[in-house]
């Protein structure tokens, strides 16, 4: 590349670094945002029952202004010596005593009034742990770190059609809850197709405990995980290194908030999956075979 190249006013790019004013724009400040979901078992009424599954999140009560003492996602600034991946990684470290784990950028939040205190842009972040090997704990900026049961629900949908296309507006309740809190917000969804083009908006109708615009952030990473989940091998990230099968789908299913026909789901994950020599030592029913994850 010719760095003696001359730009309109005879500066090449050496003298143009030298007199340029990084002031000159104002700059908004920018932070990430984590979503970490685990799958755990419900408490069983009976030992001879197979415990349920539950999708949870990880939040963090917050400890100082704005939204004092209300649940938001684990996160914060990005210094300016590090990368987005860098600052997600020490955030989540300093946050929540979680270290080492898989994430995934997931998508830039930069409405202009999302945050009381200055412009700030997120990028948000989704990870999926087995919850059993880590060990949370809260930090100085935080009153408390909880993971929380998620319920993400479509409860109304209207379709208009238009003369180029159509507008679909869904509407999703959210409600996060574990045995002291519980959290809900109602997420409006506008899909609008208008010759080929397509937009989506979200918007928070109503939010109840979360704070920022962390409720449009949650729902947004549970329709990924829920997309994801479908076509890749993410799941198992949310599993222990031995399982079995009925506890893979069970986590199949509370991910996709359906049931699956157990004869399907086995011929889609076979590939997916290993079978060991080992079995489940379970009191109260037949132990199961268990299998590990097929990395290749």
């Amino acid at each position: 590349m010719d760095n003696k190249l001359k730009n309109k006013q005879g500066l090449t790019e050496e003298e143009f670094l030298k007199t340029y004013d990084a002031g000159e724009y104002e700059r908004p400040s920018v932070t990430v945002d984590m979503l970490i979901f685990t799958v755990t078992d419900q408490e069983k009424e009976s030992y001879r029952k197979l415990p349920e599954k539950v999708l949870r999140l990880l939040m963090i009560k917050r400890g100082d202004h704005p939204y004092i003492g209300q649940w938001a996602l684990p996160g914060g600034f990005v210094n300016m010596d590090e990368s987005m991946d860098e600052a997600a990684r020490r955030e989540l470290k300093e946050e929540t005593n979680i270290d080492n784990i898989y994430m995934e950028q997931l998508y830039t939040w930069g409405d202009v009034g999302r945050d009381p205190r200055t412009r700030i842009i997120s990028t948000s972040y989704m990870s999926l742990v087995d919850s059993h090997s880590l060990d949370v704990k809260a930090n100085d900026d935080a009153d408390d770190a909880k993971w929380f049961t998620v319920s993400c629900k479509l409860f109304q949908e209207q379709k208009t059609v238009t003369p180029a296309g159509y507008i679909l507006q869904r509407l999703f309740k959210l409600i996060l809850s574990n045995e002291d809190d519980i959290l809900s917000a109602t997420i409006k969804i506008v899909k609008t197709v208008e010759n080929r083009v397509t937009k989506i908006e979200r918007e928070i109708v109503e939010s109840e405990g979360i704070a920022f615009d962390h409720a449009k952030i949650i729902e947004y990473g549970i329709e990924r995980l829920r997309n994801k989940i479908e076509y890749t091998d993410i799941a198992f990230n949310l599993m222990p290194e031995l399982f079995t099968l009925t506890q893979l789908q069970q986590v199949y299913e509370i991910i996709l908030d359906t049931e699956l026909l157990k004869a399907n789901f086995r011929r889609k994950i076979s590939d997916m999956v290993i079978e060991t020599n080992e079995y489940t030592k379970d009191a109260g029913h037949r132990p199961s075979k268990l299998f590990r994850f097929n990395p290749n």
